[in-house]
C-alpha cells in the first residue's frame, strides 16, 4: 500500500510491527517502537555515550528529541490518509538526569484535536514509573 493511502494510525502500526522502517532519527537517538493505537504510542529509548553533554551527562536534547517523537507520532495516529503535521510548539520539563545505557519507556498521548491543531503530551519513565521528562506539544495539521 502507498503511504499516501494509509492513515496515520496505519503507518504508525506498520512501523511498530516492523512492516515499515522507523525514521532515521531512531539511529541517532536510539528508539524502538513498541505500540501504536489511536491517540497513543509507546517507544523504548536508550541514551548512550554518544549523547554526552560537556559536563559528562546525557544531553537534554536526548529527552527533547524523544518527547518530540512520541508526541508527534501520537498526533499522527489521529490523522487521515495523506494528512501530515508539523510541531509548532514543544515544551519539555526535565525532571531528573537521564541515565546512560538504561532503557526508558516513552509514551505519547493526544489530549485534544481540533480542525487545525493537535495537542499531545509525553512522558519518559523507567520501569518503576519514575519520571525523567514530561512534555506537551502542539502540532499543526497539514492537509
Amino acid at each position: 500500500m502507498n503511504l499516501k493511502d494509509m492513515t496515520g494510525l496505519q503507518i504508525m502500526q506498520a512501523i511498530a510491527s516492523g512492516e515499515l522502517p522507523f525514521a532515521p532519527i531512531a539511529k541517532t537517538v536510539p528508539m524502538e517502537f513498541e505500540a501504536a493505537e489511536e491517540g497513543r504510542v509507546v517507544f523504548k529509548a536508550t541514551a548512550n555515550e554518544t549523547h554526552t553533554n560537556p559536563m559528562g551527562g546525557v544531553h537534554g536534547g536526548f529527552a527533547a528529541t524523544v518527547m518530540d517523537s512520541v508526541t508527534g507520532c501520537a498526533t499522527h495516529t489521529v490523522l487521515g490518509a495523506g494528512v501530515g503535521y508539523g510541531t509548532i510548539e514543544l515544551n519539555v520539563k526535565m525532571c531528573k538526569p537521564v541515565p546512560f545505557n538504561k532503557t526508558l519507556i516513552a509514551e505519547g498521548k493526544v489530549i485534544n484535536k481540533t480542525r487545525r491543531l493537535v495537542i499531545s503530551e509525553g512522558y519518559l519513565r523507567d520501569e518503576t514509573g519514575s519520571l525523567y521528562a514530561y512534555a506537551t506539544a502542539t502540532n499543526m495539521i497539514l492537509s
